[in-house]
Order: C-alpha cells, then sequence, then structure tokens
C-alpha cells in the first residue's frame, strides 16, 4: 500500500535500524556489574545493621525516631544516587552514541 502512495514505510522497522537499536541499548557490562554488586552489597549492609542494632529510640526533629532507621535512612541516600548516576551514565552514552553516528 505504501509502494502505491509513494511513502516509505516505518524507517524504524528496517532491519538494519533494529540491529542498530540492538546493539546501542545493550548495557556496558562492566558498568552494569558495579552497580549490581553495589546494590547488593547495600542490601547486605541494610540486613547487618536491621539485626544487629537493638531497639531504641532517639529525637530526630523533635520526634521520636527508631535509631536503626537513622543508619537505613543514609544507606537509602547512597542507593538512591547510585541509581540516579547509572540512569545519568546511561543517558550520557546514548547521546555520544547518536553523535558519533551524524
Amino acid at each position: 500500500m505504501h509502494e502505491l502512495d509513494g511513502r516509505e514505510p516505518n524507517p524504524g522497522l528496517r532491519p538494519e535500524r533494529v540491529q542498530e537499536r540492538k546493539l546501542s541499548s545493550r548495557p556496558d557490562s562492566k558498568q552494569d556489574q558495579k552497580f549490581w554488586t553495589a546494590m547488593g552489597a547495600f542490601c547486605i549492609l541494610a540486613a547487618v545493621i536491621w539485626f544487629t542494632l537493638g531497639e531504641g529510640t532517639v529525637f530526630a526533629f523533635g520526634r521520636p525516631v527508631e535509631i536503626k532507621l537513622i543508619p537505613l535512612f543514609v544507606i537509602g541516600m547512597f542507593v538512591l544516587r547510585s541509581m540516579v548516576a547509572r540512569e545519568a551514565d546511561k543517558i550520557r552514552r546514548r547521546s555520544e552514541d547518536e553523535a558519533g553516528k551524524l
């Protein structure tokens, strides 16, 4: 049908474009491995904190807070920072790949 009206078929469905997309979306295995190793270490550290810190409360901003939640919050911030850095690196690599193809 597209041949009759003179329009080109969807360029995103051409086999060579699909192969390019597969190669460019493949994560960097070394960076990916580092990320998942860090996530595993954070999980182990959080479990150790959860099971070793005793019961107790401290006052934070005028409210009583369980003492084990404070280091878990800090670890959570490291996890968030790692996730944001990973996504930023993916975006940076994607834009570099696109700039290299031009």
